[in-house]
């Protein structure tokens, strides 16, 4: 199947007509930077002279970061924060992405979502990350906090085209935030986009769900190594969240979309040769795919600008995003899908 070219740019032009509300683990990616100087006395470790530190969206933060450098700021976020100063330097981070952050709750018992990476070199060398440090609390959030998330949605989500329900397994989404934003998207015909890395099964009666290979065959129990063994995986998840179409990444070997009646589209990779760095990527797929649906597309459209957007974030380094422009001026001579 060969992909009308023209029509799929006209899509991509309306990307920026949606709104978007994520929901999830919204976490910060604080990165360090120093000058390695000279082996500590104290003991066998580097000691850094600080150069600078930087702060990066992560998490379901990040997915927000994609979404309002495409669509011009129209995205809001609804998750937990502490009571400490990361959760300022999350609020900023916020603000500079041009990203609502006014729903924020704090909770005194939890940390912020932080992911510090210490990273050093040499006068001639390559950046390295040296340790990471994580903050975040895992356990799932109170009933307190929880029914101030319901409250959020409900009052927030009729005013968005669709929802991105982001987990990182972090305790944000319980089976109650999950069941009040379906619900309440169904009631006001929104669409509901998930990625998640596990327990895929919790998400019902969403419009659809972005796992990668690994999750997929974790979740179903076999390895995906055809198309008869794609559309056995799509029929398990399609069946257990009754979505209308499912969206399995799959690294270097591209996309694979099932939707119901046995319909598969394998799509290929465009640049494949120019691959930096994955990190983020799943998120920038999430994001694009989800204005995608939220602006007309189907879902195997919707999935080919997911891919070329995705295509252009690997060629740079960490969590990266793009934009309309950049998208359009990445869009191949010739699409052509595998169904």
């Amino acid at each position: 199947m060969v992909i009308d070219r023209e029509k799929l740019k006209d899509l991509i032009k309306k990307l920026n007509n949606s709104k978007i509300l994520v929901v999830g683990d919204l976490a910060l990616d604080e990165m360090v930077y120093g000058d390695t100087e000279r082996i500590s006395r104290e003991a066998p470790v580097l000691i850094l002279q600080h150069t600078h530190t930087k702060f990066i969206l992560g998490g379901a933060s990040n997915a927000a970061h994609n979404v309002s450098e495409i669509n011009g700021g129209k995205v809001s976020v609804i998750g937990i924060i502490g009571d400490d100063y990361q959760a300022n330097d999350l609020k900023n981070a916020f603000k500079e992405a041009n990203i609502d952050c006014s729903s924020l709750i704090t909770d005194k018992t939890r940390k912020t979502i932080t992911k510090t990476r210490i990273s050093g070199s040499c006068s001639h060398s390559i950046t390295q990350q040296i340790v990471r440090i994580d903050r975040q609390t895992n356990a799932p959030i109170s009933k307190e906090t929880e029914e101030k998330m319901l409250k959020e949605i409900e009052k927030l989500l009729p005013l968005y085209d669709a929802v991105i329900l982001s987990d990182y397994h972090i305790g944000t989404l319980t089976d109650k935030v999950i069941e009040s934003v379906v619900n309440t998207a169904k009631k006001y015909n929104k669409k509901v986009i998930v990625d998640a890395q596990r327990e895929l099964n919790r998400y019902k009666g969403i419009t659809s769900m972005t796992p990668n290979l690994p999750d997929t065959q974790k979740h179903v129990g076999f390895y995906l190594k055809n198309k008869d063994d794609f559309l056995k995986a799509g029929r398990i998840l399609l069946e257990q969240t009754n979505a209308e179409s499912i969206l399995i990444t799959c690294g270097a070997d591209g996309m694979v979309v099932i939707e119901p009646d046995e319909k598969y589209t394998h799509i290929p990779v465009f640049n494949k040769s120019e691959v930096f760095d994955v990190t983020g990527a799943g998120d920038t797929v999430t994001a694009v795919y989800s204005l995608a649906l939220a602006s007309g597309a189907n879902p195997v459209d919707a999935a080919v600008i997911g891919n070329i957007a995705a295509g252009i974030v690997v060629k740079q380094f960490g969590c990266a995003t793009t934009n309309i422009d950049e998208i359009l001026n990445s869009v191949p001579d010739k699409i052509e899908l595998e169904v």
